[in-house]
């Protein structure tokens, strides 16, 4: 059966998770999310670079054959976010001088940009080159065909990142078996998705705290003016706590959203506040607000020095997204650093033009933030052939110790769709059902035989 409405399916490689979304475009043009997925990746990835290869190979193989589960069909290419700590912008300049007058024109621009596309970075490589401004004289102007100079500067901002960044994720896609539609520049996706036109123009920073990076991305006059993805995150804080209150790592994060805050505004109370851990330990409160409270402090004074120079420019102030953004007194952390009044946003909910289909299991906690991103970022079909449901693959713990959207398997003896709910349930003949638990058996046992040699 053909898929009867274009299914965009997009892949995230985070730090603590491997996260897969399938929506399809409404009428209306919004998006409506059909189907999500996620496996802890902290055993395969860091930094948002893939760390093993084979295993975030299987990783994507089971996270995406849950989506196929949900969705009923098969998925052929997935669109891929791309972040990592050497993601960053350099800024480029081209000089043009003529004997006389001359005047600009569209194949002079062209040339300047493959000028521009042929710089040399080391062990880098060019992603995405985002045009900023010309200047003639001391003037900066956004278009200059046409005009008529006798010298001019070509600025550009060029997107590099480590040319294995790329590469290893086409790599453990395709191992997998999946195709890659594109490869997008994450942090740009995601201000694509949660900055409105009016932030863009008048000035504004998008500040991603992620797991184990924090990305900055800052706009002026609708064009991207920086982007740097800096190696420091949520998770810091977490491992402070576990290291502090000698406790396990999933202890400790539970800890710290519990009780975490990155400004304690009364340190009294937060000392007299005792708490229990484990095996009967007990510990105050503000042993676990001074860590989280220190490590924020680094990462909000790292983003401050990253918008140096920007921050006249930033009329619309900070918006912060991502799950490291869901701290409490984040807002009145910044403010009382920065030492400023500057409009600050945090991002807690879908952006306006996403919902989710009823029955669809998804996480609102400001982690799917840059997946919902680059779902909206889809511009073509993902899925090939209809595909029959049958058991999945056992889904793994997700990243904060919850399994995901556990589903029940259908009555094998059924021969028709089964209506539950508002979700149908397609059976499969015998012969499919083999080759669906023979693969699943095959990526089991591969991730097996991983672990028992290391």
């Amino acid at each position: 059966m053909a898929v009867e409405k274009d299914i965009i399916v997009a892949l995230e490689l985070a730090t603590t998770a491997i996260r897969a979304i399938a929506g399809q475009r409404l009428p209306d043009g919004s998006m409506q999310v059909l189907a999500y997925s996620e496996e802890n990746a902290s055993n395969c990835i860091r930094k948002g670079v893939i760390d093993n290869i084979d295993k975030t190979t299987q990783a994507i193989g089971r996270v995406l054959a849950q989506l196929e589960f949900h969705l009923c069909h098969k998925i052929a290419r997935v669109f891929v976010g791309i972040s990592g700590q050497s993601l960053r912008s350099v800024q480029n300049s081209i000089k043009r001088q003529f004997n006389e007058k001359t005047q600009v024109t569209n194949d002079l621009i062209d040339q300047l940009m493959d000028t521009n596309s042929g710089v040399v970075y080391t062990d880098s490589r060019i992603l995405e080159v985002v045009p900023q401004e010309f200047v003639v004289g001391s003037r900066a102007v956004p278009e200059i065909v046409g005009m008529q100079v006798e010298q001019f500067d070509a600025k550009f901002l060029n997107i590099i990142a480590r040319s294995s960044l790329s590469e290893n994720i086409e790599k453990c896609v395709n191992g997998a078996g999946y195709e890659v539609a594109e490869i997008l520049i994450t942090p740009i996706s995601l201000a694509n998705s949660i900055l409105n036109a009016s932030e863009k123009r008048s000035g504004c920073a998008l500040v991603d705290i992620g797991a184990d990076t924090t990305s900055v991305s800052v706009y002026s006059n609708n064009i991207l003016r920086k982007l740097i993805v800096l190696p420091i995150g949520s998770h810091n804080a977490t491992r402070d706590v576990a290291s502090y209150l000698n406790c396990e790592i999933e202890e400790a994060e539970a800890l710290k959203l519990k009780f975490g805050s990155a400004w304690v505004k009364d340190t009294e109370t937060a000392k007299n506040n005792i708490i229990t851990i484990s095996l009967g330990r007990s510990h105050s409160e503000s042993d676990i607000c001074s860590c989280v409270e220190a490590r924020y402090d680094e990462i909000l004074l790292n983003v401050l020095e990253q918008l140096k120079g920007h921050a006249d420019k930033l009329t619309s102030g900070i918006v912060f997204a991502g799950g490291g953004s869901q701290i409490r007194s984040l807002t009145d952390a910044f403010q009382h650093i920065s030492k400023s009044d500057k409009q600050i946003r945090v991002v807690k909910s879908l952006p306006q033009d996403v919902c989710v289909e009823k029955g669809v299991s998804f996480p609102l906690n400001g982690q799917t933030n840059s997946v919902v991103a680059l779902l909206l970022c889809g511009d073509q079909n993902c899925v090939i052939v209809s595909k029959p449901a049958e058991t999945p693959v056992e889904p793994a713990e997700t990243a904060n110790g919850t399994a995901v959207d556990p589903v029940t398997e259908p009555v094998a003896a059924a021969e028709e769709p089964t209506n539950q709910g508002d979700d149908v349930v397609v059976t499969d003949n015998a012969t499919k059902k083999k080759w669906w638990q023979k693969m699943v058996k095959m990526l089991t046992e591969d991730e097996d035989r991983d672990d028992a040699e290391e």
